[in-house]
Parts: C-alpha cells; sequence; structure tokens
C-alpha cells in the first residue's frame, strides 16, 4: 500500500514537472512573440510612410492568432498543472507519517509556487500584449485618418482654389456693374439738372418777355427795318449790275 501510495506521488510530481516544463518552453515563447509583435508593428508604422500598409495588416492578423493558440495552449497547461497539484493536496492530507507528510507539504507549496509564478507571468504578459496591440491599433487608426485627410487634402485644395476663382470672378463682376450703374445715374443726374436749368432760362425769358412788351414791339420793328434795309439795298445793286451791263452791250 504504501509502494503504492509512493509510485502514484511519484507520477504526480513527474507530471508536475513535465507540465512545468512544456509550461515554461510555452512562456518563453509567448513572451518573445509578444516583443517580436511590438518590434514588428514599430518598423511597420515607419514603412508605412512609403509603402502601403496591406503587409503590416498580414503580419498583425498572423500574429494575432498565434497570440490566441499558445494563449489557449498555456491556459490548459496551467489548469492541468492545477489539476495535479490539487490531486498532490489531496494526497499529502492522507498521509499518513507525520515526517513524510511535513516533506511532501514542502514538496507541495514548491510546486504551488512555480504555478503561481507562471500564472502571474503568464498574465503579465498576456496583458502586456493586449497593451501593445490596442495601442498598435490606434497607432493604426490615426495613421489611416492622417493619410485619408491627406489624400483627400489635394482635391479639397483644388475645390477650393476653384470655388475662390469664381468666387474672385463674381466679385469683380459686381464691381463693374456697380460702376456702371453709378455711371449711368451720375449722367442721369447731370441731364435732369441740364434741363432744369434750361427750363429755368426759357421760364426767365418768357417772364422778361410778359413784363416789358415795348422791349419785344422795339426788337420786332428793328428786324423789321433791317429786312426793309436789306431789301432796298438789293434793289439798288441790281438797278446799277443792269445799267452796267446795258451800258457795257452798247
Amino acid at each position: 500500500m504504501a509502494t503504492g501510495s509512493s509510485n502514484y506521488w511519484e507520477d504526480l510530481r513527474k507530471q508536475a514537472r513535465q507540465l512545468e516544463n512544456e509550461l515554461d518552453l510555452k512562456l518563453v515563447s509567448f513572451s518573445k512573440l509578444c516583443t517580436s509583435y511590438s518590434h514588428n508593428n514599430s518598423r511597420e508604422g515607419r514603412r508605412d510612410r512609403y509603402s502601403s500598409d496591406t503587409t503590416p495588416l498580414l503580419n498583425g492578423s498572423s500574429q494575432d492568432h498565434m497570440f490566441e493558440t499558445m494563449a489557449v495552449e498555456i491556459e490548459q497547461l496551467l489548469a492541468k498543472l492545477t489539476g495535479v497539484n490539487d490531486k498532490m493536496a489531496e494526497y499529502s492530507s492522507t498521509a499518513g507519517v507525520t515526517s513524510i507528510n511535513a516533506a511532501l507539504m514542502h514538496t507541495l507549496q514548491r510546486h504551488r509556487d512555480i504555478l503561481q509564478d507562471y500564472t502571474h507571468e503568464f498574465h503579465k504578459t498576456k496583458a502586456n500584449f493586449q497593451a501593445i496591440r490596442e495601442r498598435e491599433d490606434l497607432l493604426g487608426s490615426v495613421r489611416k485618418d492622417i493619410e485619408s485627410y491627406k489624400s483627400g487634402s489635394g482635391v479639397n485644395n483644388r475645390r477650393t482654389e476653384l470655388f475662390l476663382k469664381e468666387h474672385e470672378h463674381l466679385r469683380s463682376s459686381d464691381r463693374l456693374i456697380e460702376e456702371t450703374i453709378s455711371i449711368a445715374m451720375a449722367t442721369k443726374e447731370n441731364m435732369t439738372s441740364q434741363r432744369g436749368m434750361l427750363k429755368s432760362i426759357q421760364s426767365r425769358v418768357n417772364t422778361l418777355a410778359n413784363r416789358f412788351p415795348a422791349v419785344n414791339s422795339l426788337i420786332q420793328r428793328i428786324n423789321l427795318r433791317k429786312r426793309r434795309d436789306s431789301l432796298i439795298l438789293g434793289a439798288v445793286i441790281g438797278i446799277c449790275t443792269i445799267l452796267l451791263l446795258l451800258y457795257a452791250i452798247h
């Protein structure tokens, strides 16, 4: 019975050591994966300035899949190691000899400490990886926003330039129309003022003529005398010319 119990205990210890070795290798690979993920994304972030972002997306997706797979495997190994430690604890509590029980408890405590260290290291590495991935996703979205803004800014600038030119043309047309209207208004005002001056002069002349009828009649008489004198002078010149012609003929 003692031999069987001892063999059972040794089998549990072998299983625990085997699981611990596998966990140690998995945790080392897991830590390297997290480190390489950070370095690769840093290089790919710099490379995005000069090349397409298709390759970084593929690499990031592949590493995410490896991370999920390794995390599941490590969690399974931790669960198995926890089960083995529980079996070892159950066995140590049923051992009969006090000295043997103390040795078993010491061994059990050492395996529990190893399990606790591995669990702590796993959760720490997993949290670091998730933080790096969230940071890279945020930086990637920011880079995409910047690139989309840069790609759209050229079109927006051209459109803005066309709008500004069209606005300037409209303003020039408005200025020309305003100048034409102002010139027309000034011409209208000048013509209106001249018309008013002519009306005032005409009204003054009419007023003077109505006030001084004698002057008006005198002017008419003077004009009639001028016409009579012109007729007399013309008749004299005609008679003299005829007489000269008759004299010249004879």
